[in-house]
């Protein structure tokens, strides 16, 4: 999508107005369709009464025809002065379409000035109604055609390289199959200069020029080292329009151009009429030598843009990994950070636990041994004092697992209960489950036998009883 400056510009170089305001109004009166007010604007309209504006713009085509003509009758007083016609050499034609033409040695005249552009689809448009050197009219009465989309420039060039090598055989100068604005392109971005032929096929001079000077090997090796080619066909709607646009008066018509700046190109040299091999290989090699220093220029920019893009790139590309490097240290350094904090909070909720833990074990034990404590004192004094000697009375010798003894005198109508009673009272033992049993016999005094007294359980008056642990 061309925007409104690059339309602007096209309408400009095409119409040849240089009021930028007065293009923005007609583009504008046209909803900003190039093609639609290129179209009204170069199309003649003799049934329309002439108003203020249209006898303004005459007297501006006019002065510019003119001032063309001034230019030219300068230059030629120049060449005059010089010794004669210019030398056959390279030669510049500053075109700007649709003003006229003016022509001279390379030495007189630099610089490139504007071509016509394909607008919308890159197609160049003439009018020679605008230019005020002729009727109004081209070859075919008309002064206007419509634009040519890209599409179809294409086909024309695809059907042009076709047809020529048809007629003429592979040996040839290597026409690409694209508009001449994709060509120009081409040429520009391969640092060479573009190589036009318009072929006019009804012409008597076309076959002979074609077989042995086009399509020369030497030649044909030589543009094709040398140069991009493109080619058309006068009779197809991109060739006559650039027949138009390079004043080609003869043929065979070749020419030399290179893309300038602006959206400009510069004609180089033209080659009108019928040449041997020779004489274009020649007038193609001049062209070269004194057009080299410009390309070699411009292929030198080219590298050293693409040098500075490539050291700007590999220095974002430096800067992008120093950064990330930067960041993954920094992710790094508080990954670590977090990872410390966890386990310093693990090992802080770890010591309170096992703090608690230890605590609440202690708190236990104390409680544990308290009860403990408060039980052998209430089996204590649940025995009450310890009996005299007497012939109701029996001594109990209790053995402990640790070796310990103890003695004490019960009343023989004492319970074992009591025995168990004396024991837990004692705090010898660590564990709540045992059992008091005798050896000889083995008798165990368990659960059951608690209830009964020390003469009914037989161990009056005197048992030796020891502590075995279940």
């Amino acid at each position: 999508m061309v925007d409104v400056a690059d339309k602007l510009a096209y309408f400009q170089a095409i119409t040849g107005l240089e009021d930028p305001d007065l293009c923005s109004e007609i583009l504008a009166a046209h909803d900003w369709d190039l093609e639609l007010a290129i179209s009204s604007f170069t199309t003649p309209n003799s049934d329309r009464p002439e108003s203020s504006e249209t006898v303004a713009a005459d007297d501006a085509e006019v002065g510019s025809s003119e001032q063309s003509n001034e230019e030219l009758r300068l230059l030629h007083r120049s060449e005059t002065m010089s010794g004669g016609v210019a030398s056959p050499g390279l030669a510049w034609k500053l075109i700007t379409l649709p003003i006229s033409v003016i022509s001279g040695s390379l030495g007189l005249i630099s610089g490139a000035i504007g071509l016509g552009m394909w607008a919308a689809g890159g197609v160049l448009s003439y009018s020679l109604g605008m230019v005020g050197l002729g009727s109004g009219s081209d070859r075919n009465g008309d002064s206007s055609s419509p634009l040519v989309s890209v599409s179809a420039a294409a086909a024309e060039a695809m059907d042009f390289v076709a047809s020529f090598e048809r007629d003429y055989g592979a040996t040839r100068p290597n026409f690409v199959s694209e508009g001449f604005m994709d060509g120009l392109q081409r040429s520009r971005s391969a640092f060479k200069l573009l190589f036009v032929y318009l072929h006019s096929p009804d012409h008597p001079d076309t076959p002979l020029f074609c077989e042995r000077t086009l399509c020369s090997e030497l030649l044909a090796a030589f543009i094709n080292e040398n140069f991009v080619s493109w080619g058309g066909n006068i009779r197809a709607s991109e060739g006559f329009k650039m027949s138009n646009s390079l004043k080609a008066s003869r043929y065979p018509f070749c020419a030399v151009v290179m893309a300038a700046t602006n959206q400009r190109i510069a004609l180089l040299q033209q080659v009108e009429g019928p040449k041997s091999p020779e004489e274009m290989l020649t007038i193609l090699q001049k062209v070269l030598e004194e057009s080299a220093p410009v390309l070699v220029a411009a292929r030198l920019d080219a590298e050293e843009r693409r040098t500075n893009t490539r050291l700007r790139e590999e220095q974002d590309a430096a800067y992008r990994a120093a950064l990330e490097a930067d960041q993954a240290r920094e992710r790094q350094r508080k990954e670590e950070q977090e990872r410390l904090e966890r386990e310093a909070a693990e090992a802080e909720r770890k010591r309170k636990e096992e703090e608690e833990a230890r605590e609440r074990a202690a708190r236990e034990a104390a409680e544990k041994e308290a009860a403990l404590a408060k039980r052998r004192q209430e089996k204590a004094l649940s025995l009450g004092s310890e009996p005299e000697k007497g012939p109701n009375v029996t001594q109990v010798l209790v053995r402990f697992p640790t070796g310990k003894r103890k003695d004490r005198r019960f009343h023989s109508t004492a319970t074992i209960q009591s025995l168990y009673d004396y024991v837990d009272s004692l705090g010898c033992l660590d564990v709540e489950s045992y059992s008091l049993v005798s050896n000889f016999p083995r008798v165990v005094y368990g659960p059951e036998k608690l209830s009964l007294s020390l003469k009914e359980a037989g161990l009056h008056p005197q048992a030796s009883l020891f502590v075995e642990l279940n």
